[in-house]
C-alpha cells in the first residue's frame, strides 16, 4: 500500500517552499490545509529536482539520478529523502501521471543543453515543460478533470514562466542563457549571440521584454477564468498565485523594464496588500475560456484527462470481486439444489 504523507516530511518540505519560493509561499497560506499540504510536497520535488539541475558540478550527468529517483518514486518505493517519500505519497494519492513530471525534467534538460528559442512558440514549448506541468499537477490536487478547465491550469504556469523570464533575463545571461524569443530580438535590431556575450539594457530590449509581459498577461487573463471551476475553497489562493506573479510583471514595468541591471522583486508589504483583493476576486463569477492551450502544452492536457482517478482501478476491483462472489454463490446454491 502506499505509504501516507508523514508528518516529519512534510515540515521538510515546507522549509523548502518558504526559502525556495516567497511568492509561492504567500499564495498557498490561502489554500485549505490538505490542498496547501499536498502542493507543498509537489514544490518540494520539483525544487529539489530544480536545484539539482542548477547547482550540479557534473551537468551532462545529473539527470540520470533523477530519473531514477523518479522510477522509485513511481514504483512506490522512493529514495530515503523527504521530499522523495512526500511526493510518493501525492502521486498515489492524486493519480499524477508519470508523463507529466518526466516532461518537468525534459524541461529541465533542455536547459543544461543552454536551449535558445526562435519563436514565442518554441518558448511555449519550454514554459509547458518547466511550468505548464506545475500547473496541471495543481489542477489534479483539487480534483480537476475536466480538459477545458486543465488547459486554463497550464496556461497558468506558462504564464508565470514567462513572468519569471522577463524578470531574470540579466540573470540568465550572466549564466550563458538566453530565453527570450531571438525574432523578436531581431526585429528589434539586436543580434542575439552578440547580445549573450555582453549583456546590456537598451529600449530595444525593454520593447521585447515588454512584448513578452504582454504574452504572459494574454495567458493569466485565459487562466483566471477557469479558477472558478476549482473547489470553491482553492479558488482564493490559486487566484492569490495569478496576481503576486503577474505583480513581478507590473513591478518591471515600474522600474523601466530593466531586468539586466537588477532583478525586480514584490515587497511583503505589497503582497500583503494584494492578497485581500485576491480573495475578492475568486468570488466573482467567470464564464470559462474554452479555447484550447497552445499546441505545445496540449500533450499535458490530454495527458492528465485521460488518466483515472486513483480509486478507479480499485472500485472496478472490488465491482469484480463482487460479482465474483455472487457467481460462487449461485454455482454454490446450484450444486446444492442438483445434491
Amino acid at each position: 500500500m502506499p505509504q501516507p504523507l508523514l508528518d516529519s516530511d512534510l515540515e521538510a518540505c515546507r522549509s523548502a517552499l518558504r526559502g525556495g519560493s516567497r511568492t509561492f509561499h504567500a499564495a498557498s497560506k490561502v489554500l485549505p490545509r490538505v490542498t496547501r499540504d499536498a502542493a507543498t510536497a509537489l514544490y518540494a520535488f520539483c525544487r529539489l529536482a530544480d536545484d539539482a539541475v542548477d547547482l550540479a558540478e557534473d551537468p551532462a550527468n545529473c539527470l540520470a539520478p533523477l530519473r531514477a529517483r523518479l522510477a522509485a518514486v513511481y514504483a512506490e518505493e522512493p529514495v530515503d529523502h523527504p521530499a522523495d517519500r512526500a511526493f510518493a505519497a501525492v502521486v498515489a494519492e492524486y493519480g499524477i501521471p508519470r508523463a507529466v513530471p518526466e516532461a518537468l525534467l525534459e524541461g529541465f534538460e533542455w536547459d543544461l543543453q543552454l536551449r535558445t528559442y526562435e519563436t514565442l512558440d518554441d518558448l511555449h514549448g519550454y514554459a509547458a515543460r518547466v511550468a505548464g506541468t506545475v500547473g496541471v499537477m495543481m489542477a489534479r490536487l483539487m480534483h480537476v478533470r475536466e480538459a477545458v478547465a486543465l488547459a486554463r491550469a497550464c496556461d497558468l504556469g506558462m504564464a508565470m514562466q514567462l513572468t519569471n523570464i522577463a524578470r531574470d533575463v540579466g540573470e540568465d545571461a550572466r549564466g550563458g542563457r538566453l530565453y527570450l524569443p531571438m525574432a523578436w530580438m531581431r526585429e528589434e535590431g539586436i543580434d542575439p549571440d552578440a547580445w549573450r556575450a555582453n549583456p546590456t539594457f537598451t529600449p530595444a530590449l525593454g520593447r521585447v521584454i515588454s512584448r513578452l509581459l504582454e504574452a504572459a498577461d494574454q495567458l493569466y487573463r485565459r487562466a483566471e477564468t477557469g479558477i472558478a471551476r476549482l473547489p470553491r475553497s482553492c479558488r482564493p489562493g490559486m487566484y492569490a498565485a495569478r496576481i503576486l506573479y503577474a505583480e513581478i510583471g507590473r513591478e518591471l514595468e515600474r522600474r523601466g523594464l530593466d531586468s539586466v541591471s537588477a532583478r525586480a522583486t514584490v515587497t511583503g508589504s505589497r503582497k500583503l496588500a494584494l492578497l485581500p483583493v485576491a480573495v475578492l476576486r475568486s468570488a466573482m463569477p467567470s464564464a470559462l475560456d474554452r479555447s484550447a492551450t497552445e499546441s505545445a502544452a496540449r500533450f499535458l492536457v490530454d495527458i492528465t484527462a485521460l488518466t483515472p482517478r486513483p480509486n478507479s482501478a480499485a472500485s472496478e476491483g472490488r465491482v469484480a470481486w463482487l460479482f465474483d462472489l455472487f457467481e460462487r454463490l449461485e454455482r454454490r446454491d446450484h450444486e446444492r439444489a442438483g445434491a
